[in-house]
């Protein structure tokens, strides 16, 4: 009975880390958008709190990627 337990949640525990990883690369697909947005916005004039919310904008960015990136390490270690 144990034995099928364990079969079970290892199935489960894959089947979370796959969701997790699909999670993960749509993710990325939407900050590298932001990303590219910001990055676009700044090559124009922009002044006072619109370059403020700009660069507010692209850290926020750059933070969620690498926080991404980290989940990603995670994932991959549960391989």
């Amino acid at each position: 009975m144990a034995h099928t337990t364990t079969e079970e949640g290892k199935k489960a525990q894959s089947q979370t880390v796959t969701k997790l990883r699909s999670l993960s690369h749509d993710l990325s697909n939407y900050i590298e958008t932001i990303m590219q947005a910001s990055y676009l916005l700044g090559q124009g004039q922009l002044e006072g709190n619109n370059k403020k919310w700009l660069e507010m904008v692209d850290k926020a960015a750059q933070d969620a990627a690498r926080i991404n990136r980290e989940i990603r390490e995670i994932l991959r270690s549960q391989s």
